[in-house]
């Protein structure tokens, strides 16, 4: 079990790594140029030479920072970010628990406190004020996921993500459930910090967030954990409404069409104005999600 999970971290390690690369190409030709084509077979090298400049620059450390959390924070963020990865069902000799639907929520509440702990521990006013927006902006959509995912176990009556995805052998459930697939989309570009949510980094008023203080590996785990968890949601959205058996091919290609999802929102929509960010939360996904919620609590009662 801990070879195949080993495996596993490594494939989602170099998934990032051309995750990466996607996401400058499309932003290329969405801005009308290239995009990275010098190194290697059409810039296929471009993510290794990233990693290596990124890695060997100077490691700066702010003087008056508490270092044992400023240094932790990041790496406890990509652990989380890995660890989430063995909800989903391979069923190749890896953990597949009865309760996954749990432990992912755990998880997911658990990422707010590296970015927490980030912005604290660097001691400086705006990665404090970048890590506030964030954990705020996180806590307030997971609640929407939380509600998501109630309704499926309400509806499957499991708690385990193999029981979503055999419950869709005949029919995806996205038919079912179109405008909480949309909600849940948009929850899940909320929990990453992206575009059109990516208040914790507007650069104009705030420098890039929570991450100021952070320059060489630090950056680098920070910015690896986002595009861990933008592969993960990925991979839960197709298990949740596009009926994802995890040992197809098929799982794979819709995994990469949900990440394009997510890259082609950057590509295209600007950062929402910061007094809608709650209003959207609260307002609108939350209303609809419980509305949904008692919906199934409904229908499975009719059902039985």
């Amino acid at each position: 079990m801990i070879v195949s999970y080993l495996m596993l971290i490594v494939c989602v390690l170099v998934g990032v790594a051309f995750v990466t690369l996607l996401e400058r190409k499309i932003l290329g030709y969405i801005q009308i140029r290239k995009g990275p084509n010098k190194l290697g077979i059409l810039g296929l090298l471009q993510p290794f030479s990233d990693a290596v400049k990124l890695f060997v620059k100077e490691q700066s450390i702010p003087l008056m920072s508490n270092f044992l959390p400023y240094y932790l924070s990041p790496v406890f963020s990509l652990f989380i970010a890995l660890i989430l990865w063995s909800v989903i069902p391979y069923e190749l000799g890896l953990v597949n628990f009865d309760m996954s639907v749990l432990f992912f929520l755990c998880c997911l509440s658990l990422g707010v406190y590296p970015l927490m702990s980030a912005g604290w521990s660097s001691n400086c006013k705006y990665s404090l004020l970048g890590s506030l927006r964030a954990v705020a902006q996180t806590i307030s959509y997971e609640v929407s996921l939380a509600l998501i995912l109630l309704s499926y176990v309400f509806l499957t009556g499991s708690f385990s993500f193999v029981d979503f995805s055999l419950y869709q052998s005949s029919v995806w459930l996205i038919w079912l459930m179109l405008p909480l697939c949309v909600v849940w989309l948009g929850s899940c570009l909320a929990e990453m910090n992206r575009t059109p949510f990516d208040f914790a980094e507007g650069e104009s008023e705030l420098v890039s967030g929570f991450n100021t203080e952070y320059s060489s590996g630090g950056f680098v785990l920070i910015f690896m954990a986002e595009y861990v968890s933008i592969l993960f949601m990925s991979g839960v959205s197709t298990l949740l409404f596009l009926g994802g058996d995890v040992l197809s091919f098929g799982f794979y290609v819709k995994l990469v069409m949900i990440s394009f999802l997510f890259i082609w929102a950057r590509g295209t929509l600007p950062r929402l104005r910061y007094d809608k960010l709650m209003y959207m939360a609260w307002k609108s996904f939350l209303p609809l999600s419980l509305n949904f919620l008692v919906f199934f609590m409904g229908l499975k009662l009719i059902l039985i």
